[in-house]
């Protein structure tokens, strides 16, 4: 099984249903061909010792074919190998190029996978980087960190996955507040024998109490963003599964600046006869005419042909960070 997708310390995450998800900083596109020439290259945002920008003169190693370091729209550009003494604290680092080929600025989640000479992953790293303008190319760097031992043999880098999502409708869950009034988003999840359940969470940020009643309106999106009409969506999670947390009735909901909601989305991932559906993309609306934000729960709906979805409900555990240690009136 691969390893554990790798973050890099020190650097504020953009959402929660991406925890670990970091901002890129700028990396050069040119190539030194040789370790002493060429410009230098910057250490991957959050490697540099001191917490300082720093730049260097590591060891450029060939990549194969640029065919097989694309995907969509994001290419791998150089693959570096860093010394002891070079001041970034990372073994080997990438630099790719993002470009939105599509007409409004979108949010880009990339994942990497650095792969040693035998073929065998060495680790995933993921990256985001918010906004890239439309026809623009944005350039971006990751890294894997210093290991205990011995650097692992690393020769190759390939783009895994790309997942993108228009700025305007890009999920948070926590800082400056969307005009909506609310921030929209969906938590890790969990998965055991073939169950899937991914909590949607709903904070009221704004000044106004928000009312609920019933369930948030949901659009299934395969990769290419186009809509998955084969799949039902159903009022309630007991027909997935018992004992997740979506079931009983609608009832109102209004919270207060500061409060919370939560609903659950549950399916199955069983695959019989059929073609199995994949969708990475859940478009969300909190209540009917509401702006829509999309969440990627990574719908693996095998041949189910099914998603439960919950109604809201007030999260009574949650705690308003901005308001910790101040008495509610």
């Amino acid at each position: 099984m691969p390893n554990a997708l790798r973050t890099s310390p020190a650097v504020p995450a953009v959402s929660a249903a991406l925890a670990g998800v970091l901002l890129l900083a700028a990396c050069g596109s040119e190539r030194p061909s040789e370790a002493s020439a060429g410009p230098e290259v910057p250490c991957p945002s959050g490697f540099a010792q001191g917490g300082g920008g720093a730049s260097g003169m590591p060891t450029p190693l060939p990549l194969p074919s640029p065919d097989a370091t694309a995907e969509s729209e994001v290419k791998v550009t150089a693959l570096y190998a860093w010394g002891n003494d070079s001041g970034c604290e990372s073994d080997f680092s990438a630099a790719f190029e993002v470009t939105n080929s599509g007409t409004e600025k979108a949010t880009y989640t990339v994942t990497l996978g650095f792969f040693a000479s035998s073929g065998s992953i060495v680790d995933h790293v993921e990256r985001t980087i918010a906004p890239v303008a439309p026809g623009r190319t944005v350039k971006g760097s990751a890294g894997l960190g210093r290991s205990l031992g011995d650097a692992p043999d690393v020769s190759n880098v390939k783009v895994e996955k790309v997942r993108s999502v228009l700025t305007d409708e890009a999920s948070s869950a926590s800082g400056p507040c969307p005009a909506s009034g609310v921030h929209v988003y969906a938590d890790d999840g969990d998965a055991a024998m073939g169950l899937r359940v991914v909590g949607l969470h709903l904070v009221n940020c704004g000044t106004r109490p928000y009312e609920l009643n019933g369930y948030p309106e949901l659009e299934i999106l395969d990769e290419d963003h186009d809509n998955v009409d084969s799949v039902r969506i159903l009022h309630g999670t007991d027909r997935i599964s018992t004992g997740v947390g979506g079931d009983g009735g609608p009832q109102p909901v209004v919270l207060r600046p500061g409060e919370a909601a939560q609903t659950t989305l549950a399916w199955r991932n069983t695959t019989e006869f059929g073609e199995p559906v994949n969708a990475p993309y859940v478009r969300v609306r909190a209540r009917q005419g509401a702006r829509p934000v999309m969440v990627v729960p990574e719908l693996d709906l095998g041949t189910t042909g099914k998603l439960g979805v919950g109604p809201w409900k007030k999260d009574e555990t949650y705690r308003d960070p901005a308001a910790a240690g101040t008495p509610r009136p």
